[in-house]
């Protein structure tokens, strides 16, 4: 592992984090995670110090005892649609204001950062079709917001974890944003509607959505659902991963690791069969 960054994860059981985690191991480079204390009677992986830092000193001392003493570089929790390019309405601007608020403070600060904008989960996204209250691929109705065309970007959280760590390696992502829009998944939904009838064999009735019916949806849902139709809104209606990028700042990683094997929304929905 000469060579080889040491990389401290926080929050490292959540649905993004724990793919870091295993990517940054078989990456072979050394980890370590940082976790609250939890019961006994959960299983811990081993790699993992617990901690409950109510203060910056106690913090800096559970680094110190992971053997950091110096922070390289800082990956914000992001991880999704970019918060400085974005259209999206309330409850997600608000959150992507915040995160933006954070930039702004790191940048200020000089803290060296990294920031990752995976922009569409599979697991948010694709494994219902961007369909409300549904756990699956629908197969006799889809409701699609606005008219489809829209161009999206999906990836797979185990991806997310190997781009990361791929970012981390790379020194040419020192201070810049890395932007994770895959050709084989940057798709409209019409498209991946499309994808999953050939899959199944069936046609689907495709109910076409305004956007003003979809806004007006999203006041009157509660949470979570209001949430996740917002970012469906964000992505497939505004058009939230549809930008160019800027080569001084932001780094595309489908370009940047063309070696990386990546799971493709095709190869995705196949599990739905």
């Amino acid at each position: 592992m000469a060579g080889k960054d040491r990389i401290l994860v926080l929050g490292p059981t959540g649905a993004i984090g724990r793919h870091i985690v295993w990517a940054s191991v078989k990456a072979g480079n050394p980890t370590y995670v940082l976790v609250r204390d939890t019961p006994a009677n959960v299983n811990k992986p081993r790699l993992v110090t617990a901690a409950n830092p109510e203060t910056r000193d106690e913090l800096l001392q559970n680094f110190q005892n992971s053997g950091v003493f110096l922070i390289q570089r800082f990956f914000p929790s992001e991880f999704g649609l970019d918060v400085d390019r974005h259209d999206a309405v309330e409850p997600v601007r608000e959150v992507f204001e915040e995160k933006a608020k954070i930039r702004r403070v790191i940048e200020a600060e000089g803290v060296p950062y990294t920031y990752l904008c995976c922009h569409a989960f599979t697991g948010y996204f694709l494994r219902n079709l961007a369909q409300i209250d549904i756990t699956v691929p629908p197969r006799d109705k889809i409701f699609i917001q606005g008219d489809g065309n829209v161009k999206g970007a999906y990836v797979t959280e185990a991806d997310v974890g190997t781009y990361t760590v791929e970012a981390v390696n790379d020194p040419n992502t020192l201070n810049k944003a890395v932007h994770i829009r895959l050709p084989a998944n940057y798709l409209t939904l019409n498209e991946i509607v499309s994808l999953w009838e050939k899959k199944i064999g069936k046609r689907l009735e495709k109910i076409y959505v305004p956007e003003e019916k979809v806004l007006k949806d999203i006041q009157e849902l509660s949470f979570p659902n209001n949430y996740l139709l917002a970012l469906y809104h964000s992505q497939q209606i505004r058009g939230d991963a549809v930008y160019e990028i800027d080569p001084s700042k932001d780094v595309e990683a489908s370009e940047a690791y063309p070696n990386v094997k990546y799971t493709t929304v095709d190869e995705y929905l196949n599990q739905f069969l």
